[in-house]
């Protein structure tokens, strides 16, 4: 199976770029896993919701460009569907089994995703209420991407 992960921003802090190589390498035995990172655009203090819209509609034509028509989409959302990581773990099985072979998921800027990604997406995810950096998101991502294919694997794994 192939995961593509297309995220918007680049990661600056060291310490984000450590673990997110961290858990490529260890997902290289299970997946072939590539993260796709587009350039954000700047949010001026004060913007209002037009231009917010704005930043985001731009954000996400860069995003709908670098979606590959035959894969399977996952959108990370606050109002997505919730998921604990033994479900996350059979969905990523399940589509394997069914014939899906390339699935992507996406992670927005820090203003979220534009409704056009929103609808394209096959599904929507949400990991909790609570509001992440999109740096971190893509750490957390990678992690339950990880721990998913130990679950499928029935291998050993801290809980």
């Amino acid at each position: 199976m192939k995961i593509t992960i297309i995220c918007v921003g680049k990661i600056k802090e060291k310490f984000y770029t450590a673990a997110i190589a961290e858990y490529l390498k260890r997902l290289s035995r299970y997946c072939k896993t590539e993260i796709i990172e587009l350039p954000d655009e700047k949010t001026p203090d004060g913007a209002g919701e037009a231009l917010e819209l704005q930043i985001k509609e731009k954000e996400g034509e860069r995003i709908l460009k670098s979606i590959k028509d035959t894969s399977y989409v996952t959108a990370l959302a606050i109002e997505g569907k919730k998921l604990n990581s033994e479900q996350l773990a059979s969905f990523i099985e399940e589509k394997g089994i069914s014939g899906e072979s390339h699935l992507t998921f996406i992670i927005g800027g820090s203003l979220g995703l534009a409704p056009a990604v929103l609808k394209r997406a096959d599904m929507l995810l949400s990991f909790s209420d609570l509001t992440f950096p999109h740096q971190l998101m893509r750490v957390l991502l990678l992690e339950q991407i990880y721990r998913s294919y130990r679950i499928i694997h029935h291998e050993p794994y801290h809980k």
